[in-house]
């Protein structure tokens, strides 16, 4: 990211979300992003996504620019370089555990989408909940399920907000351990956005952002 700006409108005035973020992070270094509520961290997110277009800056993501790019551009980007995984399950009410992960992989034409969403739901432990929906699922089984999902296309990029926020302690910190057991077994690059100092800790790496800025 090269001076970054994010400024949106609003009855009282142009709000400047991000301000200037310039930033690096490394393949497969795991990157944790704190600060106060409100500071830009989601939105900073949300533009790596290419869910939120920059107002200025430039972008580069898996070596190629987003901005300037169309809407089947960038969905094709996340499709291959990008997993996301929120603090929100996201999961379809209507669809198996293994429906789930299977989207994704059939939207980018993979072949052999169902026997790699098996796979992966096998590897966060959800081997025997392939054909349960998500409303007879715990929180941190579904929880597991939007890591399979993310997890699934073997992502160059995982982007996690806030993954544990509707977890509790205990439940989270599983979940979390399957993470990053993930990420490494899978060289993935990790940006984690968390409260959780603690949390944060077991990136290589801790940025501090306040008011759109990186601070520390």
């Amino acid at each position: 990211m090269r001076n970054l700006t994010l400024t949106v409108p609003s009855a009282a005035g142009a709000v400047n979300i991000l301000r200037g973020i310039d930033l690096d992070i490394a393949t497969g270094e795991a990157v944790g992003v704190v600060g106060p509520s409100g500071s830009g961290k989601t939105s900073l997110l949300m533009v790596l996504a290419g869910l939120e277009r920059p107002s200025s800056g430039s972008v580069r993501v898996a070596g190629q620019e987003l901005v300037g790019q169309d809407e089947d551009a960038l969905a094709a980007l996340r499709r291959r370089d990008v997993g996301i995984v929120f603090q929100a399950f996201h999961l379809i009410s209507s669809m198996t555990a293994l429906e789930n992960v299977a989207i994704p992989l059939e939207l980018a034409g993979a072949a052999d989408a169902m026997d790699r969403a098996e796979a992966s739901l096998r590897a966060v432990g959800l081997g025997h909940r392939l054909t349960h929906l998500p409303g007879t699922l715990s929180g941190g089984e579904q929880q597991r399920v939007a890591l399979a999902r993310a997890f699934a296309a073997r992502p160059r990029l995982l982007l996690a907000d806030e993954p544990t926020g509707n977890l509790d302690g205990a439940t989270g910190e599983a979940v979390m351990d399957l993470l990053f057991g993930l990420r490494a077994e899978h060289g993935t690059t990790l940006m984690l956005i968390t409260h959780d100092l603690h949390l944060a800790a077991r990136c290589d790496r801790t940025i501090s952002i306040a008011d759109g800025k990186i601070v520390a």
